[in-house]
C-alpha cells in the first residue's frame, strides 16, 4: 500500500473520529452541565469514567514502550510505533480533564465530585467533612491547591516522558541516529519510576479519594494492572485492523499476535492477583475504615444485597475467569477473530471495572439520620457519550500522529529482527 493511500485513509479516519468525538463530548458536557446546575454528581462521574478509560489505555502504552526499551526487546519494534501514536493523546486528555479540575474552583459546592473538597459536606451518620478526624489527618495531602498541583504534575510527567520517547523514535526514521535508541533506553529506566509515581497519584486522587475514608496500599498497582490489560487489548485490535486494511498488511506476523495474546493472559492473572490480594488483606484485617468500601459493593446498610453484588460477580467470572480460560488455549492466541474477541471482551469489562471503582458511594439519608444510602449501578446515556466522545478525540490524536512518522521505525537497529520474527 502506498504512503499516499495510507495517509488518505488515516486522514479520513481521523476526521470521522474528530466529528464523532465532538458530538459525543457535546452530549456528555450537556449532562455535565445538568449535574453542575442540579448538584447531581452522577452525570459528572460519566466524564470521569470516560477520562479514566482512555487515560488508562494511554498509560498502559507508555508503560509497554518503556518496558520494551529497558529489556531491549526486539520483537515488538513494529508494534512499539503504534504505542507511540497512542501516546499522542496525553495533551488532549489534559485539556479534557479540565472540566473536572474546574469543579473545586468554580462550583458553589467544591465537593460535588470529591466530597472531601468541601468541609461543610455532610457525612452519613456523623457530622461534616471538616469535623471528621480522618479528613483532618489526611488534609495535608487532600487539599484543593495540592490536588490541582498534583494533577498538572501527573499529566506533565506523562506528556514529557511520552513526548521525548516519540521525538527520539521519529527522529531515527530520518537520521538513523542510534543515539536516539540509547537515549530512549536511559530515559525509560528513570521514566518507569516517574510514570509509576504519577499513575499511582492519579489513581489515588481521582478514583480512590472519591471515598476518602478508605485505606489501601495496593490501589496504584491495581490501576497499573488494569491499564496494562486495556492497553494490550486495544493495541492488539489496532494492529489487526492495520494488518487487514492499513500499513501493517504483510508486516504483522502471527508471532506478534501470539506474544500480545500471552501478555493479555499474563496481565489477566496479575490483575486478578492484585484485586484478590487487596480484598483478602482488607477482609482479614477487618478494619471498618477499610471494609466499608467492599461492603457497599455488595450490600445496602440494612444488609440486603444491592446491584453492585451482580457487578462484582460479573468481574469475577467475566473479567477474570472467561478471558483466563480462553487465553490458556494456543488457538485463541493465534486465530485472529478469537484473539480480537477476547480483547474486545477485556475492554468491555475494563469499563465495568471502572464503574465498580468510581460510581458506588455512601450517601446521606434524606432525614440525615443514622445509616446511609448506596449509589446503585446504572448506565447513563452520558456514560456512553463520554466514552465515545473522549475516545473520538484520542483516535483523532493518534491518526494525526501517524502522519508525522513512518508506519514502522524503518531505521531502528532492531527493525529486521522484528520484521522477521517467528515463534
Amino acid at each position: 500500500m502506498s504512503s499516499d493511500t495510507t495517509n488518505s485513509k488515516g486522514n479520513n479516519v481521523g476526521l470521522i473520529a474528530l466529528v464523532v468525538g465532538i458530538v459525543g463530548i457535546v452530549i456528555a458536557l450537556f449532562g455535565f452541565k445538568q449535574g453542575w446546575d442540579n448538584g447531581d454528581v452522577r452525570p459528572i462521574m460519566s466524564w470521569l469514567i470516560g477520562i479514566g478509560f482512555w487515560l488508562s489505555i494511554a498509560i498502559g502504552m507508555l508503560f509497554l514502550t518503556q518496558i520494551w526499551y529497558v529489556f531491549h526487546a526486539r520483537w515488538p519494534t513494529i508494534i512499539r510505533r503504534q504505542c507511540e501514536h497512542g501516546m499522542a493523546a496525553f495533551p488532549y486528555l489534559l485539556v479534557l480533564f479540565l472540566p473536572l479540575l474546574a469543579i473545586p474552583f468554580l462550583h458553589e459546592n467544591p465537593g460535588l465530585l470529591w466530597k472531601w473538597m468541601d468541609g461543610h459536606n455532610a457525612l452519613p451518620g456523623h457530622g461534616t467533612v471538616g469535623e471528621d478526624p480522618l479528613y483532618q489527618w489526611k488534609s495535608p495531602f487532600l487539599n484543593i491547591p495540592f490536588f490541582a498541583i498534583r494533577a498538572v504534575g501527573i499529566f506533565g510527567v506523562f506528556i514529557l516522558v511520552s513526548g521525548l520517547l516519540r521525538r527520539w523514535s521519529f527522529n531515527t526514521d530520518t537520521t538513523g541516529d542510534v543515539n536516539n535508541l540509547h537515549n530512549a533506553r536511559r530515559l525509560s529506566s528513570l521514566g518507569l519510576f516517574l510514570t509509576s509515581i504519577a499513575m499511582t497519584l492519579g489513581a489515588i486522587d481521582w478514583f480512590k479519594s472519591l471515598e476518602y475514608h478508605w485505606f489501601s496500599t495496593m490501589y496504584g498497582v491495581w490501576f497499573f494492572a488494569a491499564s496494562m490489560r486495556a492497553a494490550i487489548s486495544a493495541l492488539l485490535i489496532l494492529c489487526v485492523i492495520l494488518a487487514a486494511k492499513g500499513y501493517l498488511k504483510g508486516i504483522l506476523k502471527q508471532a506478534h499476535r501470539y506474544d500480545l495474546g500471552c501478555l493479555m493472559l499474563t496481565f489477566t492473572i496479575f490483575w486478578t492477583y492484585i484485586s484478590f490480594s487487596q480484598y483478602f488483606l482488607i477482609y482479614s484485617a477487618n478494619i471498618p475504615e477499610e471494609t466499608f468500601w467492599y461492603n457497599i459493593r455488595e450490600m445496602n446498610f440494612d444488609g440486603t444485597r444491592n446491584s453492585w453484588w451482580w457487578v462484582s460477580m460479573g468481574l469475577i467470572f467475566g473479567h477474570f475467569l472467561t478471558p483466563f480460560l480462553c487465553l490458556l488455549w494456543y488457538k485463541t492466541k493465534v486465530v485472529v477473530w478469537r484473539t480480537v474477541l477476547v480483547a474486545c471482551w477485556i475492554l468491555a469489562f475494563h469499563v465495568l471495572d471502572l464503574y465498580w471503582n468510581i460510581v458506588p458511594g455512601k450517601m446521606v439519608t434524606p432525614d440525615h439520620g443514622p445509616g446511609y444510602l448506596v449509589r446503585q449501578f446504572s448506565i447513563s446515556p452520558y456514560d456512553i457519550a463520554a466514552l465515545i466522545g473522549i475516545g473520538g478525540i484520542c483516535i483523532f490524536a493518534m491518526c494525526r500522529s501517524m502522519k508525522k512518522a513512518e508506519p514502522i521505525p524503518v531505521r531502528d537497529p532492531n527493525i529486521l529482527t522484528s520484521l522477521n520474527y517467528t515463534e
